[in-house]
C-alpha cells in the first residue's frame, strides 16, 4: 500500500509538495512606499500628529501586524489613547483606514511584484506544485496586490490564505505556518517558505519548515541563520539574483528544480544529523 502523501516517509524521502510564500517585502517591497504612506495619511485623517519616517517605520517593523504596531507606538508616543474604552474599536477603525488607503495606491499600480515573483508562482502551477501564502497583512490588501499584478482573484492562485488575524499570535510566532499546514494537509517537511524578514524565517522555521530568504531594503541587515539561502530577489534571466549566504544558487534565478534541490539537500542533512 502506497503512504499517505503526508504521512509515513522519512524525512529524507518526502518529496516537495508545497511552497508557502510570505507577502509584505517577499512579493513585492509594500513596506517603505506602501503600508507607511498609507499609515501616515489614515493618521491625518483620525487627527493624529503622528508621522512615521522610513526610519522610524523600519524600526516599527520589529513589532508584526499593523494593529499591534499602532498599539506599539500609541504606548510610547500617546500612552493616554490606550485609557479609552472603545481603544480596540478605535484601533481596529484606523487600521481599517490605513487598509483601504494602501489598497488604493496598489490600485494605482504603486506596487510592482518583485524580480522573479510572477514567473516562480506561474511556473509551480504550470507544475501542478501547491501554494499558499502566509502572512499578517490583511486580505483586502493581498487581494488588491494580487489582481493588479495577476488578473487574478487570489483564491484561483493560492490553494491557502493565511492573512489578517487568522491567527492571534504574529511572527515571529509560528501559528501562521501552523494554520497553512493544517488546512494543506501537510507536515512541514514537504513544505518549502519563502521569506524576507528575520521574524518571518523564525514563524517558518519554528513551524519547520525550511526557509528560502529573499532580503528587502528593510531586512538586509537582519540575522538570517537558519535559511535554506538567502539571495537578493528570485532573479529573472537578464537580471539574475545575487547569492549572500546559505546554499549557492546554481543558475542565474530561482526556478522549480533549484527549490527541490535545496528542499532535498536539507531533508538530506536533517536526517543525517539524527542517524
Amino acid at each position: 500500500m502506497k503512504p499517505e502523501k503526508h504521512d509515513k516517509l522519512p524525512h529524507d524521502k518526502t518529496p516537495l509538495q508545497a511552497v508557502i510564500f510570505d507577502v509584505d517585502g517577499t512579493l513585492a517591497d509594500t513596506e517603505r512606499d506602501g503600508h507607511r504612506i498609507a499609515f501616515n495619511r489614515a493618521f491625518d485623517e483620525f487627527g493624529l500628529d503622528w508621522h512615521w519616517s522610513p526610519e522610524v517605520y523600519g524600526e516599527l517593523l520589529a513589532v508584526t501586524g499593523g494593529k499591534e504596531r499602532i498599539r506599539h507606538y500609541a504606548k510610547t508616543h500617546a500612552p493616554e489613547l490606550l485609557d479609552r474604552v472603545d481603544i480596540d474599536t478605535w484601533v481596529a477603525r484606523l487600521h481599517q483606514m490605513k487598509s483601504e488607503i494602501y489598497s488604493g495606491l496598489i490600485l494605482a499600480g504603486a506596487m510592482p511584484l518583485r524580480p522573479g515573483v510572477s514567473r516562480l508562482i506561474h511556473e509551480l502551477r504550470e507544475a501542478g506544485m501547491r501554494i499558499a501564502i502566509a502572512t499578517t497583512t490583511t486580505p483586502s490588501s493581498l487581494r488588491s496586490l494580487i489582481m493588479v499584478n495577476f488578473k487574478h482573484e487570489m483564491m484561483t492562485l493560492f490553494e491557502v490564505i493565511g492573512a489578517g488575524d487568522v491567527v492571534a499570535k504574529k511572527k515571529p510566532a509560528p501559528d501562521i505556518y501552523q494554520w497553512v499546514l493544517r488546512q494543506m494537509n501537510l507536515p512541514p517537511e514537504a513544505c518549502l517558505a519563502i521569506e524576507d524578514s528575520q521574524p518571518g524565517l523564525l514563524a517558518a522555521r519554528a513551524a519547520g519548515l525550511p526557509t528560502l530568504v529573499t532580503v528587502s531594503p528593510y531586512t538586509a541587515g537582519q540575522n538570517f541563520d537558519g535559511a535554506l539561502s538567502v539571495l537578493s530577489d528570485l532573479g529573472e534571466a537578464n537580471a539574475p539574483a545575487h547569492h549572500i549566504a546559505g546554499m549557492p544558487l546554481a543558475g542565474k534565478c530561482v526556478d522549480l528544480t533549484q527549490l527541490r534541490a535545496w528542499h532535498g539537500q536539507r531533508a538530506a542533512t536533517s536526517q543525517a544529523t539524527k542517524t
